[in-house]
């Protein structure tokens, strides 16, 4: 059910997608954070099981810096526990992966990209109907 309130903020929405998101990854959590799945197959994981939960809808959304900001903590919590800490190589101690090097190890687009591409596919298909159809949303 997609919830809009009275002054078009879609930020209920997306709370309702990120806690749907994040129990769909904690429903597959020992497989990402599993040491015998190679990089490529948890990234697979993400994009075909997660993504589309938290994405679900996503076409009218307009992001404000704060709604972009959710999105991309979520997707960073999730890529980070997935990919796990490294060893810092100088002291030796073990460390959580910074924002960088995580966009190094997910080679995709960020989640924001992801919904600004699905909000031009739509607007295309919305420009393309014919007058007497109309846009009803669904």
């Amino acid at each position: 059910m997609l919830y809009i309130q009275f002054q078009n903020s879609i930020a209920e929405e997306i709370k309702s997608r990120l806690r749907s998101g994040s129990a769909c990854y904690h429903s597959v959590q020992n497989l990402l954070s599993s040491t015998l799945l190679s990089k490529n197959l948890k990234i697979k994981i993400y994009r075909t099981i997660i993504l589309p939960v938290v994405l679900y809808g996503c076409e009218p959304w307009s992001l404000t810096l704060r709604e972009v900001r959710k999105l991309r903590v979520f997707e960073n919590m999730v890529l980070t526990r997935t990919f796990g800490h490294r060893r810092d190589e100088i002291m030796g101690e073990w460390r959580r992966l910074h924002n960088d090097e995580l966009n190094d190890l997910y080679s995709s687009p960020i989640i924001v990209r992801v919904i600004k591409s699905r909000r031009m596919r739509w607007a295309g298909h919305v420009a393309r109907m014919s007058e007497e159809r109309g846009c009803t949303g669904s």
